[in-house]
């Protein structure tokens, strides 16, 4: 079977505009496997993995969200029984997954076909969660192929036009912003359900608000995400307002004013040529989050 199967004229007409459903072949993948994936959560910095209770409502807040009392790579051996939710960010840090990452977004640009935006800043994401657990309501600031390994999900996707449901103030980015979003039961006419199995994926496009719930057996997914050149523009300035909404300056939407935006852009670049090399460690990453934007910008901490 192909790395990828889905219908090329519907992938063109809806690529980075609307979801759509499309079939792979790596169900049963070796680097899926819970001792493969205890060894990726052993060998990455603390803040690149993320773990909660699984059993909690789409529309929770982020503070009553229950943490577990153990390590990272027992929640995973556990899964089966953890009741738990976990993700393993930036896998791309691993050559193996890297090299699994770029086959697959090859394969779906090739799809495509010509004239698609070209694909930047590729991003892995691995979830391993529980029977019955839920990822609430957020939208996520990246282009994103929910990818199902193991096990069933159901991905409630929204319109990411319908400010009803996420007002333009809370597509601002900010790492002191948990990504939980308020969420309502009515919300639910408005959603569009794929239900996966392992060899089913689904794209999400940039900002479209969604929630998931697993099945009655445990699960294995992988989001495989990338940024266009203009989803990077846009972040540019999406996390320049949030941060100077921080600090009571609040401002107008992508969009409205080129000048406005060209120059959040270019502060935005100029700030991170400064803290890049910071960046590299943990402690130091953890310190600017704190320093920047308060201690809720290490929220992710809570795990253990």
């Amino acid at each position: 079977m192909r790395l990828i199967v889905l219908d090329r004229a519907q992938a063109r007409a809806r690529f980075h505009r609307a979801p759509f459903a499309l079939r792979h072949s790596l169900a049963g993948h070796v680097l899926f496997t819970l001792p493969r994936l205890v060894a990726l959560a052993q060998s990455m910095p603390r803040d690149r993995i993320e773990y909660n209770s699984g059993r909690i409502e789409p529309g929770v807040r982020p503070e009553d969200v229950p943490g577990i009392a153990m390590p990272a790579e027992n929640v995973i051996r556990r899964i089966e029984n953890a009741n738990a939710w976990l993700v393993i960010k930036g896998v791309e840090l691993d050559p193996a997954y890297r090299a699994l990452l770029q086959a697959f977004l090859t394969a779906v640009s090739n799809a495509a076909g010509p004239g698609s935006e070209p694909f930047e800043d590729l991003q892995g994401f691995i979830f391993v969660s529980s029977a019955g657990s839920v990822t609430p309501f957020h939208f996520d600031a990246e282009e994103n192929i929910l990818v199902q390994i193991r096990g069933d999900k159901y991905v409630h996707v929204f319109d990411n036009a319908d400010r009803s449901l996420v007002p333009e103030e809370r597509l601002e980015l900010s790492p002191s912003k948990h990504r939980n979003q308020p969420y309502r039961v009515e919300f639910e006419r408005r959603a569009e359900v794929f239900s996966l199995i392992p060899g089913d994926a689904v794209h999400i496009p940039y900002l479209w608000p969604h929630w998931v719930h697993t099945g009655d057996s445990w699960c294995v997914s992988m989001a495989m995400t990338w940024k266009t050149p203009a989803v990077r523009r846009l972040n540019k300035i999406r996390l320049m307002n949030g941060t100077l909404r921080r600090y009571g300056l609040p401002q107008p939407a992508p969009g409205l004013s080129q000048l406005r935006d060209g120059a959040k852009v270019a502060l935005h670049d100029g700030a991170r040529l400064v803290t890049e090399p910071l960046r590299r460690s943990e402690a130091l990453r953890r310190g600017l989050r704190g320093l920047i934007y308060g201690s809720g910008a290490n929220y992710y901490y809570r795990g253990s």
